[in-house]
């Protein structure tokens, strides 16, 4: 989420770089270079308003959010990739955002009133119904991921004073507190759901509340593990495939460094000062960045790789199978595809303009995020930002 609020950020400045504009076009890669793949860019438009941007992709659904006409209000949409169709999710009473998408459902957080708090949400693609999810008695929830039925993320408790993760059903529409290390005046955040299993960050007893360890949550056994640490005294969880989560620890030497910890077999995986940042998981291959570069590691082999040219700053914002997608700062801002198992590194192409971010894949390989229009006049590098999506030849 954070990633992304910079880019939304981005987005609607409409440059990267002050100044853009023929200066940077020495620097735009052509599209497919440096891969062999090959990609058709699809615009999918807005709500009516002037910019838009996709989050999340799953099967032939799009989430994200867009401007109304006017550019009044922002609100969560999804687009049907098979129909060519963008449907308003409507709101709580404020903005809206969709942050991903399973099956029927779509989930994210939305604003009660223009100055109100935000509440997680959930709406049905087959009954139109948005529902709003609630907190654990606090003002505010945000929504952190969606695997099967369950829904996480991070509530406040009574006061406002304390935050916990929270596990939403969408079969019982009930909402559990997940708690903390630190006991219920501790505090916890959920990063990622897989399965039956909650992932995230929490405070620990008698330590200050920046000192965190990252925890796994099994909803079927109500238990939680600590994670530990590479020997130093704080650690984080950021995502999980399978029974391996990984994240980043400090070290004995009180250094950083990225890890991989099995669950099954309680085996814990220093993974290097290479994955710091934004670690991803995907079956045995880990994704991470120190950044500057980003790299993949083989948990089977331990075979690490640089991901692209090595040129500017690489950031991968989500791995499918041996599929990588996210962003090349080389300066501005370029998305990639690319593959674990050739190295093949590709650029998207935008909708005219210079920039672009990419975010998901689904199992097909079709790549969501957003492009810029063509600028308006010479003296800037992008138009509008709209969400897209990138289609392989082999698939279009």
């Amino acid at each position: 989420m954070r990633r992304r609020l910079r880019a939304w950020i981005l987005l609607g400045a409409g440059l990267l770089a002050a100044g853009a504009g023929p200066a940077y076009g020495a620097d735009m890669p052509s599209a497919g270079a440096a891969g062999s793949a090959r990609y058709t860019v699809q615009d999918l438009g807005t709500l009516g308003g002037s910019r838009s941007r996709a989050t999340a992709i799953e099967g032939n659904t799009v989430v994200g959010s867009s401007w109304t006409s006017g550019d009044a209000a922002e609100h969560a949409f999804a687009y049907d990739v098979r129909r060519h169709t963008m449907t308003d999710l409507g709101t709580l009473g404020g903005s809206s955002q969709a942050i991903d998408t399973e099956g029927d459902y779509v989930v994210g957080q939305s604003d009660l009133s223009a100055d109100g708090p935000a509440h997680g949400f959930a709406y049905s693609l087959r009954t139109r119904r948005l529902v709003d999810i609630g907190t654990l008695g606090g003002s505010d929830s945000r929504v952190a991921g969606l695997s099967g039925d369950t829904v996480v993320g991070t509530s406040s408790l009574p006061g406002d004073a304390v935050t916990h993760a929270f596990a939403y059903s969408l079969r019982t529409r009930i909402m559990t507190d997940l708690g903390s290390l630190a006991g219920p005046s501790g505090v916890s955040t959920a990063a990622a759901v897989s399965g039956a299993v909650v992932v995230g960050s929490s405070s620990l007893p008698d330590a200050p509340s920046t000192t965190t360890h990252g925890f796994a949550y099994d909803l079927r056994t109500r238990r939680t593990t600590d994670l530990g640490t590479l020997g130093g005294n704080s650690s984080t969880a950021n995502a999980i495939s399978g029974s391996t989560v990984v994240g980043r620890s400090r070290t004995t030497a009180n250094g950083l460094s990225g890890y991989a910890y099995d669950l099954r077999t309680r085996v814990r995986t220093d993974l290097g000062s290479r994955f710091l940042t934004a670690q991803l998981i995907s079956g045995s291959t880990v994704v991470g960045g120190d950044g500057l570069l980003a790299s993949s590691f083989d948990l089977t082999t331990h075979a690490s790789a640089v991901i692209g040219s090595g040129r500017g700053v690489t950031e991968v914002k989500q791995i499918s199978g041996n599929v990588m997608v996210g962003d090349n700062f080389a300066p501005n801002s370029f998305a990639f595809a690319a593959r674990v198992d050739n190295g093949d590194f590709t650029y998207l192409p935008s909708l005219g303009g210079l920039n672009s971010y990419a975010e998901q894949v689904n199992s097909r390989g079709v790549v969501a995020g957003s492009a810029a229009l063509a600028a308006p006049d010479p003296s800037t590098a992008n138009g509008p930002f709209h969400a897209v999506v990138w289609v392989p030849h082999a698939v279009a």
